[in-house]
């Protein structure tokens, strides 16, 4: 998907209307959190959206934009703003794999994360990652696609659609990885499109039709498109999204496996 994404980052802005929204969202529960990092990442970047609402909540934090695919990195160095060039506020920007990161242990204190993680068959490895470049006390924020993503074409016989994971196996895999508490929840959003031309727009401009559909065959889709109800007129698409948030908690072990104990006065 790495080529895919790549194309598409001249035309993402155009269909990422969730993307956007749900970074909206997440931004919007930092209120609750009491949170003061000297760096933050925004992973999966895409086009920056997140980093720049970062940036603008931490202003102090050294701002961090990691993507794996070189052209949207380019689309976030594009829009930044000629001041923040000559006041070196410039976001950083890192070409690298989520489950590869080229920082050192425990350098972040906030690594968030927009609608990417679902695109990795197992997150696990991910999540052991993000956990190693987190300082103790620094958190983890992502949203992922759930389950009843496209419950409709599912409904209307579609058999190629992607598969995600649900909020429980995520928390699952966080604890797994070394994270304290992890909170989950999830909320359901709903678009709506004229026609089944809309949604393939959309995916084709986001540069992850075939990641979200499958190899769907022309015949296969045309089934499941005269098969998928319309309400008031216009074709529904959910959309379930899944947030999760937890900490790194201090090391229970030293890292040849042994316990450590502390002893208080």
């Amino acid at each position: 998907m790495r080529t895919d994404f790549s194309r598409a980052a001249a035309s993402y802005d155009e269909a990422a209307v969730l993307a956007k929204e749900v970074s909206l969202r997440m931004t919007a529960r930092l209120e609750y959190v009491k949170l003061a990092p000297a760096r933050v990442a925004d992973i999966g970047c895409a086009t920056g959206d997140g980093i720049r609402a970062l940036r603008a909540r931490y202003p102090q934090a050294l701002p961090l934009a990691i993507d794996y695919a070189p052209a949207m990195l380019a689309e976030v160095q594009r829009r930044v703003p000629w001041t923040d060039r000559l006041r070196r506020r410039a976001p950083r920007c890192l070409a690298a794999d989520v489950r590869a990161l080229p920082l050192a242990n425990g350098t972040l204190g906030l690594a968030w994360s927009n609608l990417m993680l679902h695109w990795l068959d197992d997150p696990l490895p991910a999540f052991r990652e993000l956990q190693r470049v987190l300082e103790v006390g620094g958190l983890l924020m992502f949203s992922t696609l759930g389950p009843d993503t496209l419950q409709e074409l599912r409904a209307a016989g579609a058999t190629t659609l992607r598969r995600f994971y649900d909020m429980h196996d995520l928390g699952d895999m966080l604890v797994a990885a070394g994270f304290a508490d992890p909170v989950m929840d999830m909320e359901k959003i709903e678009l709506s499109y004229a026609s089944p031309r809309g949604l393939l727009r959309d995916q084709r401009l986001l540069g992850v039709r075939d990641g979200l559909l499958g190899q769907m065959s022309y015949r296969e889709g045309r089934r499941v498109f005269r098969a998928w109800r319309r309400r008031d007129g216009r074709l529904p698409a959910t959309f379930e999204i899944v947030y999760g948030h937890a900490w790194k908690a201090e090391p229970k072990t030293t890292a040849d496996g042994r316990a450590i104990i502390q002893f208080k006065k």
